[in-house]
């Protein structure tokens, strides 16, 4: 029986530190706060129990003498708890609360720290809290106490007068309190202020002015919490150091609809350019209905002078059905392969595999020319692909004269998409990329509008096919990669933006 008081960090999945992922692993009963990031959900087991008890300004899930008792009760019915806050639980986390409670019932617990948005969302607004010459000392200071209350236990005339850089948190509300004890207590009105709201996250929005005009520009740009605000004259500093919202691609909303499992190479890609990514998959790929081609073309794989694969699913399918059919890759001795995109031949060359032929173009007109070249006529060529897809490739291969098996080793279906996803695509996007024709069909599927409702979204195609496809849905592509992988759509994204500015 444990409890771990875990900082989540600033909002940034990344800044969470290696022994809070580790503490919401081994977690039965995960309780989390509304500043915790969703993604570091996914690093709970499956049957993790998930408890949300976050509050707003102006709505709290549970009060917090209940979340303690709840840290307490869940210790003793589950074992392993991890309260996952934002930032860090003992900065203005009421971790010491919960601690002293769980203490007085007696059940152990653990402090990870956390990454404090005091720190980390000036960092990311490119102003750091000291600095040579400019800042040698910082204080965090609550931003909740309420202004009505009498007499303030903030000691508004050190702070005013002692420290040179100041970070509230959550004081939205009560900045006009904050800017006026502080004038009051001797901060001059020219000095500078920043808020930062949604700090370490894709949705940040930094602004700033001074004591005498911040107000009024919060209320002018409708900034609302939750924000960080920064008092000092490391503010001025932001205009060298700002480097998080200077990423070519910050503040573009993108959707990924490739299947899940494959969307990690592009989602990372554009988060690495300051892309909001939504993951939007209208791909599942799955085993093919029947197995028996395939099989057939395994039991007989001696007889094949050359594999295609189209794909990287090709590979793994074709490798796990190879195995299960008490075969392995020593079996292809002597036999040609041909791999359809640089990301399929790494696949291959990972498995220890020689490859013979990598089309120069990624689309079937390119690997017939290719293997007419190699000499195909009257070889048997086995071609490993998805269920579904065009013939172009086998019926062509077949005029040069050769003997052409399509197995299908895998097929691609639609997916059911969540809530979540639906809320998600259902907000304004910048851009929607498609990395097939399969994407492109299976999105206007599974979307119950009329594509009228993206006409305000730019259009990314992997390459001319997929374009073609989707100016046939009725979608008008505004940006096609000339090299066809993720790596090109990601570069031929980029261009466009770039040219822009």
């Amino acid at each position: 029986m444990i409890v771990y008081l875990v900082g989540a960090g600033p909002g940034d999945p990344g800044l969470l530190t290696i022994k809070g992922m580790e503490c919401i692993q081994r977690a039965n009963v995960l309780v989390y706060d509304r500043l915790v990031n969703p993604e570091l959900l996914n690093y709970a087991s499956q049957d993790c129990e998930l408890i949300y008890v976050g509050k707003s300004p102006d709505r709290h899930t549970l009060r917090q003498e209940e979340i303690n008792q709840l840290l307490v009760d869940k210790a003793k019915e589950k074992g392993v708890v991890t309260r996952l806050k934002g930032g860090d639980p003992f900065v203005f986390g009421r971790g010491g609360e919960e601690g002293e409670t769980l203490r007085e019932n007696g059940v152990p617990f653990e402090v990870v720290p956390g990454i404090s948005s005091s720190i980390a969302a000036p960092a990311y607004a490119g102003i750091p809290v000291t600095h040579r010459n400019v800042a040698t000392s910082f204080a965090v200071i609550t931003g909740h106490e309420d202004p009505t209350k009498g007499e303030s236990s903030i000691n508004w005339q050190n702070l005013a007068q002692g420290v040179d850089t100041l970070v509230f948190l959550m004081g939205v509300g009560t900045l006009p309190n904050t800017v006026a004890n502080l004038i009051k207590y001797g901060k001059k009105p020219t000095t500078p202020v920043a808020l930062v709201r949604w700090g370490t996250t894709k949705n940040q929005r930094t602004l700033v002015g001074t004591l005498e005009n911040i107000v009024d520009l919060v209320k002018e740009n409708g900034f609302t919490s939750p924000a960080v605000t920064i008092v000092g004259e490391v503010v001025n500093l932001r205009d060298t150091l700002k480097w998080f919202e200077e990423q070519p691609l910050f503040g573009k909303k993108v959707v990924v609809t490739r299947a899940r499992a494959q969307a990690s190479d592009l989602t990372n890609a554009l988060n690495q350019l300051g892309a909001q990514v939504i993951e939007f998959p209208t791909i599942e790929i799955q085993p093919p209905e029947s197995y028996s081609q395939l099989d057939q073309a395994i039991e007989e794989i001696e007889s094949y002078d050359w594999i295609v694969f189209t794909s990287v699913n090709g590979v793994d399918y074709f490798t796990d059905r190879l195995i299960t059919k008490d075969h392995d890759w020593r079996d292809l001795k002597g036999i040609k392969i041909c791999a359809i995109g640089p990301q399929t031949a790494e696949r291959l060359s990972s498995l220890g595999l020689q490859i013979d032929f990598v089309p120069p173009e990624y689309r079937a007109e390119g690997i017939i020319e290719g293997l007419k070249e190699r000499g195909i006529e009257g070889k048997k060529i086995l071609l490993a692909r998805a269920a579904v897809a065009r013939d172009i490739l086998p019926e062509e291969l077949a005029k040069l004269g050769a003997q052409v098996t399509v197995a299908p080793t895998y097929q691609t279906v639609v997916p059911e998409p969540t809530p979540e996803e639906i809320v998600a695509i259902s907000e304004t996007v910048d851009l929607i990329t498609f990395t097939s024709s399969s994407t492109v069909k299976n999105f206007k599927k599974l979307w119950d509008k009329k594509t009228e409702a993206f006409s305000g979204s730019l259009i990314a195609a992997i390459g001319p096919i997929t374009a073609n496809t989707a100016k046939e849905e009725g979608f008008k592509v505004d940006i096609e990669a000339t090299e066809y992988t993720i790596h090109g759509l990601v570069q031929a994204i980029l261009a466009y933006y770039q040219g822009q500015k």
